[in-house]
């Protein structure tokens, strides 16, 4: 099964690229690697979560945020690669947690970008990754991710 196909079957499909509300691009490609800016978890324009982890936002919805982050990521690499189906393999996955004083799940929220990333491309899905926690985000996000993969060759 294609990356697209396995989208598809998750009931899945690539939202828009998000324009970047700073001075950068959303992608690009350097070689083989592909790689995004950070991405928040935006739906039709609309922050899905905003606060701390831990004390605004619970534990699910978190992961439920970094899954929409890692689809619009998917977005961007897609745009970047020219295709969902030309990412080879998932290199490496960032998940940046807005987190209250003494939450120390980062890790688990993450699990919410990564586990996408294996639904969508199998054993290619599995990356190294970071899971980090910060005092605060962009537009107070409750989450935000950054993804790094490799294009397969033509």
């Amino acid at each position: 099964m294609t990356p697209s196909q396995r989208l598809q079957s998750l009931g899945l499909s690539l939202p828009p690229v998000t324009k970047p509300i700073g001075s950068y691009v959303p992608g690009t490609r350097v070689g083989t690697l592909v790689m995004c800016s950070g991405q928040l978890p935006i739906k039709d324009g609309q922050l899905l979560a905003a606060g701390k982890v831990g004390r605004d936002v619970t534990l699910e919805v978190a992961q439920a945020a970094a899954r929409r982050a890692a689809l619009n990521a998917l977005a961007v690499l897609a745009e970047a690669a020219g295709s969902i189906d030309r990412i080879a393999r998932i290199v490496r996955l960032a998940v940046f947690v807005n987190s209250a004083a003494g939450f120390f799940d980062q890790p688990k929220v993450a699990n919410g970008a990564s586990d996408l990333m294996v639904e969508v491309f199998g054993d290619g899905g599995r990356h190294v990754r970071a899971a980090v926690g910060a005092a605060e985000l962009p537009m107070n996000a409750c989450v935000e991710v950054e993804v790094m993969a490799e294009v397969a060759a033509s």
